[in-house]
């Protein structure tokens, strides 16, 4: 039986999950880097631990070292989170083989869906839709000018060894091919270390949607529905909703079917996501699987009434799903936001620096995942995600006003975020109808590009940041007056 778990993970998710062990009576280690010493994360937990230097290599990513901590504090299991090591076939298998309980899926499922070229074949032969295009790695230019030629521009290249928009290339005719190859292979190389490239036929304006199953290890599979991830900037995404407003009930039937298949096909167990594109038509493909817990996951679990990483717990534990699929049905619309210390007027450009203030918005069915709060430290060493904010309503129409609202009260000091950029795509005509597809902030925001939004919140922030330093050096009284102009903003200061 699991008593304790060992986090291999930080912010938000590392958050996430030591308040679900709290729930199950568990135990929650985490581990942390030396710039993460005073992180919410490794604060919250029943025991922390230093693991290494501020580079992931150093830290999070490496294998031996959290292998070795697990053993040496008497963890039962670990649980990854997503990103870091949670999709690494090689750490699975290490865990496995060290007879610690791995939260998540099989080594051998990961290695059979890790590789995107090997996953399509699988699906094809399982007979889940995959894009038209190439199903094994390409690293010759010759051998692939002559596949996107049998294809047919546009096409897309795409890295073989991982996602994230890494190594990802628009050609739209063979003159500008070899250069986009070249490109994305030296991306590919550097990202993963492997520079083999597939090649896949464009689908164009098509949307993102994705199906998430749970497994057991006793042989039981269901779908919590599907999420809409279509708003996106650089391949990731930034809002998703739960369901799909386009999906019709024939198409949906269809689409969590085949992610059924998609599962059973490799054998997989736990808590993971298929991928799909779906075209204007409602067609779907196959895009790929994320062997592992998703970042959006709190939309799925407002809308189905399920806790995804409690239930993994309990699933690796070895319990069966106390649920099955005649139990589930859609509960409501769930908007999620993801926010980031980013600067989307200038290329969504990652920033650094110390929250200064941190106000997130209450109210019913409204969910804040974070991994920050006053005082936190955003470094360049990772993602810069920030927290999640998260709506559920019974209509999507009510979901939007919602999550209009909680954007609105949602208030960050100190460090420029994306806050005002959400609020803005989330009342876009092509969003509050539905009709957005993954090319929605490309083309209408120009990259990510807007006018500068002033933000009331930096306004608020500020002067209660201010105000609180006051009050803690024993000042009775004070006043701060913050001033605005051309964007610009300035404090003065009294006090007594």
């Amino acid at each position: 039986m699991i008593k304790k778990v060992l986090i291999a993970n930080r912010g938000e998710i590392a958050v996430r999950i030591i308040r679900a062990c709290k729930d199950l009576g568990i135990i929650s280690a985490t581990l942390y880097s030396d710039v993460d010493k005073f992180s919410l994360h490794a604060r919250l937990a029943d025991e922390s631990y230093l693991i290494g230097g501020a580079l992931p290599s150093e830290s999070y990513l490496n294998q031996e070292k959290i292998v070795a901590l697990a053993k040496e504090i008497g963890a039962d299991a670990i649980h990854p989170g997503y990103g870091f090591l949670s999709e690494n076939s090689a750490f699975i298998k290490r865990v496995e083989e060290s007879g610690i309980i791995f939260i998540g899926p099989s080594s051998k499922s990961v290695e059979m869906m890790g590789s995107k070229t090997a996953a399509r074949s699988l699906m094809k032969e399982s007979g889940v839709p995959i894009v038209p295009g190439t199903t094994e790695r390409i690293e010759s230019i010759d051998t692939a000018v002559e596949a996107a030629k049998k294809i047919g521009f546009p096409i897309l290249l795409k890295a073989s060894a991982g996602g994230g928009g890494k190594g990802m290339k628009r050609v739209y005719s063979e003159k500008d091919f070899e250069a986009a190859f070249s490109s994305a292979q030296r991306e590919s190389q550097k990202a993963f270390g492997d520079d083999s490239i597939y090649i896949e036929k464009l689908i164009e304006h098509p949307k993102h949607i994705e199906v998430q199953i749970i497994a057991d290890k006793h042989g039981n599979y269901c779908h919590l529905f599907e999420r809409e991830c279509s708003v996106q900037r650089r391949h990731q995404k930034i809002i998703e909703e739960a369901p799909s407003s386009f999906l019709d009930e024939i198409t949906r039937t269809a689409l969590t079917t085949a992610a059924i298949n998609a599962a059973k096909a490799c054998g997989y167990y736990n808590a993971g996501t298929i991928e799909f594109l779906v075209d204007k038509h409602k067609k779907f493909y196959f895009l790929e699987m994320n062997t592992r817990l998703q970042v959006e996951h709190p939309i799925t679990e407002f809308i189905s009434g399920i806790d995804i990483v409690k239930t993994q717990i309990k699933i690796a534990d070895g319990h069966p799903l106390d649920f099955s699929q005649k139990d589930l049905k859609i509960l409501g619309h769930a908007i999620e936001g993801r926010v980031y210390a980013e600067d989307p007027d200038n290329n969504f450009l990652p920033i650094t620096g110390t929250v200064s203030y941190h106000q997130t918005p209450t109210g019913p069915n409204i969910r804040t995942d974070n991994g920050i709060e006053a005082g936190s430290e955003v470094t360049r060493f990772y993602d810069p995600i920030l927290s999640k904010l998260s709506v559920f309503e019974r209509t999507r129409e009510q979901a939007m006003k919602r999550m209009d609202a909680a954007l609105s009260n949602y208030f960050i000091g100190g460090i420029k975020t994306n806050i005002a950029f959400l609020k803005k795509v989330l009342q876009h005509d092509q969003f509050v109808s539905g009709r957005y597809s993954i090319t929605l902030i490309e083309e209408e925001f120009s990259g990510g590009k807007t006018e500068t939004i002033p933000e009331v919140s930096e306004e608020l922030a500020e002067a209660a940041a201010v105000a609180a330093v006051l009050m803690q050096n024993g000042l009775k009284s004070g006043s701060v007056d913050v001033n605005h102009r051309n964007n610009n903003y300035w404090m003065d200061l009294s006090y007594e």
